[in-house]
């Protein structure tokens, strides 16, 4: 130590930002500033806790999605081979049992017109089925559906993912798109 000057902070902090800063003003918290009491005050204002199940309903698979604990952000779970209605009303009720499900979000393909089509009308059988099977309790949601397979493809080969892993993935990824643009939707609107 020479010229009187004094060695840094361990922490990093210059000697004179050292003498301004005491203890008590560092407080423990996150680090990420978006995890901090004002990030977490929109979301303690809101009346329940939603877990939410998004589905992307196809001829031969149902793509599964899934929201965070704190219902902010929605992650892709699982796929479906469909076996009957019967079959996939089963895996997804014991899915909502598992998980605390408190919403079903089921992405519905309407025509680009924005009128019921065919294919929406399979999608419609399947979303009977199930608020006859689960829990009156349950809260079902249709979200507009279109495009998000296209859009999920997008997102895959934008992440690097081979072509046949892709195939294995696509159809949650779209759920999860579905169940992120209700999340995003739901969170917009004033409570």
């Amino acid at each position: 130590m020479t010229g009187g000057s004094l060695p840094p902070h361990p922490a990093g902090l210059p000697h004179h930002l050292r003498q301004q800063v005491s203890c008590s003003d560092l407080r423990p918290g996150p680090a990420i500033p978006l995890a901090g009491p004002l990030f977490f005050s929109v979301f303690a204002n809101s009346s329940r806790t939603v877990r939410a199940l998004g589905l992307d309903v196809g001829s031969k698979t149902v793509g599964v999605a899934i929201t965070d604990e704190a219902g902010i952000a929605a992650h892709p779970l699982r796929v479906i081979e469909r076996g009957g209605t019967s079959a996939d009303v089963s895996t997804i009720q014991t899915l909502v049992v598992e998980n605390g499900i408190t919403d079903v979000v089921i992405g519905m393909p309407y025509e680009l017109s924005g009128k019921v089509g065919h294919r929406a009308r399979r999608v419609q059988e399947l979303a009977n089925a199930l608020r006859a099977a689960l829990p009156e309790a349950l809260k079902f949601h249709e979200q507009d559906e279109r495009f998000t397979t296209a859009e999920a493809e997008r997102v895959l080969i934008e992440a690097d993912v081979s072509r046949a892993k892709r195939k294995d993935v696509i159809d949650q990824q779209a759920a999860a798109l579905i169940l992120q643009a209700w999340l995003d939707a739901r969170a917009s609107r004033p409570q």
